[in-house]
């Protein structure tokens, strides 16, 4: 495991089948939600996922961590990667526009960086890293700008949340990159992780959403669950972990600049939306900062230049 910031073809190939899952997420959860309110629906969703992966653990012979510091990572995890910042965008929304608030939480990769320097894991930004984020977040400032259109004077309120959010996902990528030295899996991470933010979210879902008072879902909001808890929560998270201890904390933040690509997409494929040319000038724009990040064609591109002895 590098952990060094190089990304192999399978790192990226797996870093946008993540970006699918997450993106797919927001159509569930727009399904889910209108069936469920907010923190039962994040309770249900990650105690599913948890109860599904430790099936899957014992089967596999995987064995869970039973000591004191590998479960405080797992709820430092639930708390920063889960909890903390989904409260905090929905909240946002409220206030701000959806494309607004997607803007600031691409800056996460930019607080994975700081986080990392901060921490002291071994993730060292580099010059064309850095280039290449900034043109990924212009890019998916290009490509969701138009949903903050005649936005003049947008809530600090709301603008801070998801900030806060963006702030919360850099400190938990640099978090989880710790796991790898305590020789924890991808799924084992996933699992920890989902079972700790379960049992933060309970209480806070009994007390808030009197779920014992809710109507019984229908088959629609059922299948989004299902679609939620097995690809996007149990299946993602093992995604994520698995790129966290290969490729470091800097790169998987970039699935947050890959995730509303991969949302346009959808909804061109799934709802027959059209693609706008400010939507394919983003998507273009993210793509040059990815191949910035990646470093690999600059090298080549150096290496046929040099002069040969």
């Amino acid at each position: 495991m590098r952990g060094d910031g190089g990304m192999s073809g399978t790192d990226w190939a797996l870093l946008v089948l993540l970006s699918v899952l997450w993106g797919g997420s927001f159509f569930f959860s727009k399904i889910a939600v209108e069936g469920l309110p907010p923190l039962t629906l994040v309770f249900t969703r990650f105690a599913a996922a948890s109860i599904l992966l430790y099936a899957v653990l014992r089967a596999t012979g995987q064995p869970i961590p039973t000591t004191l510091a590998a479960w405080r990572g797992f709820a430092g995890m639930g708390l920063l990667n889960n909890l903390v910042p989904a409260g905090l965008i929905v909240w946002g929304q409220t206030m701000i526009p959806s494309g607004l608030a997607a803007i600031l939480v691409a800056t996460t990769p930019i607080f994975s960086i700081l986080a990392t320097r901060l921490i002291g894991v071994d993730d060292r930004p580099t010059a064309g890293k850095a280039a290449g984020m900034a043109l990924g977040i212009i890019g998916t400032a290009v490509l969701v700008g138009a949903n903050g259109a005649g936005l003049s004077r947008p809530s600090a309120v709301g603008l801070g949340a998801c900030l806060g959010a963006a702030i919360s996902y850099g400190f938990a990528n640099a978090l989880g990159s710790r796991f790898r030295r305590l020789g924890i899996g991808p799924a084992v991470g996933a699992f920890g992780q989902m079972t700790m933010t379960s049992i933060m979210a309970l209480p806070l879902a009994l007390a808030i959403d009197h779920p014992w008072q809710l109507a019984v879902p229908g088959r629609s909001v059922l299948l989004a669950m299902i679609g939620l808890v097995v690809l996007s929560t149990a299946l993602g998270y093992v995604i994520f972990f698995r790129i966290l201890a290969s490729a470091g904390a800097t790169n998987i933040s970039l699935v947050t600049l890959l995730i509303p690509v991969s949302a346009v997409l959808l909804g061109g494929a799934v709802l027959g939306e059209t693609l706008s040319e400010f939507q394919l000038l983003g998507m273009a724009l993210v793509g040059l900062g990815l191949v910035a990040i990646d470093g690999r064609a600059w090298r080549t591109f150096r290496r046929a230049g040099a002069p040969t002895q």
